[in-house]
């Protein structure tokens, strides 16, 4: 395989899009300081829900809160869980069933008790991609490999920044 010489870059210092379309995460890049922080990377043509949404984690059995939620059974979302007392549900893209007009869960790969914390999610054919944290003593400029030949988004990459002060991406 010869080697791709059209990858591009893209620099954000706040939640938003890198780029709209089809394209492959190559690499990233992110830096932060002083507090812990958190990039997301989504693939999605629209800006994850995030607005007044909460979870709780029994067991295996996610709870999702989010008031008029619009989403049906069998629907699959693409989650990012925050943590609370340094646990999480399980960052991923899950089928889920609707309990009510503001509740649905999910079943997480791992088990465990997590009282109600935020989370962030895509539906409508969006997916997580990635998730990174820092730590508030974390002063470098972090740089993950990505193996392969990348990760796909079909729709678009979404960075959801938490006290992150730069996030690069390459593409292509």
């Amino acid at each position: 395989m010869s080697m791709q010489t059209d990858v591009k870059q893209g620099h954000l210092n706040q939640s938003g899009f890198f780029v709209l379309g089809r394209n492959r995460v190559k690499g990233i890049s992110f830096f932060g300081t002083g507090t812990d922080g958190t990039v997301v990377l989504f693939d999605t043509a629209s800006v994850p829900v995030t607005s007044s949404v909460t979870y709780a984690r029994s067991g295996t059995t996610v709870t999702v809160t989010k008031t008029a939620h619009g989403l049906s059974t069998g629907n699959v979302v693409g989650i990012h869980f925050d943590s609370n007392t340094s646990q999480s549900a399980t960052d991923g893209n899950y089928v889920i069933t609707v309990a009510s007009s503001s509740t649905f869960t999910l079943t997480d790969i791992n088990t465990g008790t997590i009282t109600s914390t935020a989370a962030s999610y895509v539906s409508g054919g969006g997916r997580w991609l990635m998730t990174y944290e820092i730590d508030s003593t974390d002063t470098f400029s972090n740089a993950p490999i990505i193996p392969g030949e990348g990760v796909l988004a079909t729709q678009g990459i979404y960075a959801l920044m938490t006290n992150i002060d730069s996030t690069q991406i390459y593409y292509g």
